[in-house]
C-alpha cells in the first residue's frame, strides 16, 4: 500500500508529513502502524480483562507527553515493528483465536485511518476496544463508527494549565470532552454480556494525580453533569507511580495518598456515579506493566 499525507489526524494538527517509512510530527510515527507486543493481557478493569484476559495491542507512539506516563518506553515512539493493514488483521484474527475476550487497541489515536482500514469487513465475533488517552479528533473517530464496539478513553484533567504542564497539551479537555461525547453518540449506554464482559459501551477513565485533587473533582463533575446516571462506566484510578520524567515536578514525586483517594470515592458517590471501578491505593504498583518485547506481532 502507499500512504503519504500532511497529518491532522489529532487535535495538534501539526501538519507534519507522514508516509509508510517518515513521521516528523509530535507523534514521530510513519503512517503505518508500529506494534510493540500483541497477547492476552490481565491488568484491565475485570469487565476488560475476565477470566481469558483482554487481546491487548500495543501500539508505539503517542500524541501526549505525559511526564508521568507508565508506558514511556515506548510512548515516545520510533520503536516497535511497522505493519500493514493485511498484518495487522492476521495479528488480530490470530489473538482472537487464542480465546480473549476482546480485542483491545491499546493508544491507537496516531494510526486511526489504517486501522479503520483494517478493521473494515473484518468478522472478529468479539469486541474491539479502543483505549486511548481521550486525546483526538471527533472527526477521526467517526471513522471508526460501526468498526468499535467499546470506548476506553481516559479522562486526564478539566484544567488547561494541568494539562499543558503534564501533558504539553492545553487543549485537552475541549478535545477530549468532544471526542468523549462523540463515542457515547455512537454506542450510547453500557451493555455487558451474561458474564459481566463489556460488549458495547464507554468506560471513561481517570488517574487520580499527586495533589491534584479538585482536577478529580471537577472530571468527576463532567461525567455525572454530561451523562445519564448508569450510561457510562467510570474507572477512578489511584494507581499512580513516579516515574523518571516527573522528577522536575515535585508534587509528582509520591504517591496519591489513602486519604485523598477515600475522599475521591466518597465523592464519586456523592456526584451519583455507581457504575464502574475505584481503586485501592495499595493497586499502585509497575508489576502489571508488559514486557514490550514483539510477542505475539513476529
Amino acid at each position: 500500500m502507499k500512504i503519504g499525507y500532511l497529518c491532522k489526524d489529532c487535535p495538534r494538527e501539526c501538519s507534519a508529513w507522514r508516509d509508510e517509512a517518515t513521521g516528523k510530527g509530535f507523534c514521530r510515527c510513519a503512517a503505518l502502524p508500529s506494534l510493540v507486543r500483541a497477547a492476552p493481557h490481565f491488568g484491565e478493569e475485570p469487565c476488560i480483562t475476565g477470566t481469558r484476559g483482554s487481546g491487548a495491542v500495543f501500539f508505539s507512539g503517542c500524541n501526549l507527553k505525559c511526564v508521568f506516563c507508565q508506558n514511556h518506553t515506548i510512548s515516545r515512539g520510533q520503536t516497535g515493528t511497522p505493519v500493514t493493514p493485511e498484518k495487522l488483521r492476521d495479528i488480530l484474527l490470530r489473538l482472537r483465536d487464542r480465546g480473549v475476550h476482546n480485542i483491545n487497541l491499546v493508544t491507537p489515536t496516531h494510526f486511526t485511518r489504517v486501522i479503520a482500514e483494517t478493521l473494515s469487513g473484518l468478522e472478529l465475533g468479539i469486541p474491539v476496544v479502543w483505549n486511548s488517552s481521550g486525546y483526538e479528533s471527533a472527526e477521526m473517530l467517526r471513522m471508526l463508527d460501526g468498526l468499535v464496539q467499546v470506548y476506553l478513553p481516559d479522562l486526564k484533567y478539566t484544567d488547561a494549565s494541568l494539562a499543558a504542564r503534564y501533558s504539553a497539551a492545553p487543549n485537552y479537555f475541549e478535545a477530549a470532552s468532544t471526542a468523549i461525547e462523540e463515542m457515547f453518540r455512537q454506542r450510547g449506554a453500557f451493555q455487558m454480556d451474561e458474564d459481566g464482559i463489556l460488549q458495547s459501551g464507554v468506560m471513561i477513565r481517570h488517574l487520580i494525580l499527586p495533589e491534584n485533587e479538585e482536577n478529580s473533582m471537577n472530571v468527576i463533575d463532567y461525567v455525572a453533569d454530561t451523562f445519564p446516571r448508569g450510561s457510562v462506566l467510570f474507572s477512578l484510578m489511584s494507581q499512580y507511580t513516579p516515574m523518571p520524567e516527573a522528577e522536575k515536578f515535585p508534587e509528582l514525586k509520591k504517591r496519591v495518598s489513602p486519604e485523598a483517594n477515600e475522599m475521591l470515592c466518597h465523592y464519586l458517590k456523592t456526584r451519583g456515579i455507581d457504575t464502574g471501578y475505584w481503586q485501592e491505593v495499595s493497586s499502585a504498583t509497575e508489576e502489571l506493566i508488559p514486557a514490550f518485547d514483539g510477542t505475539g506481532i513476529r
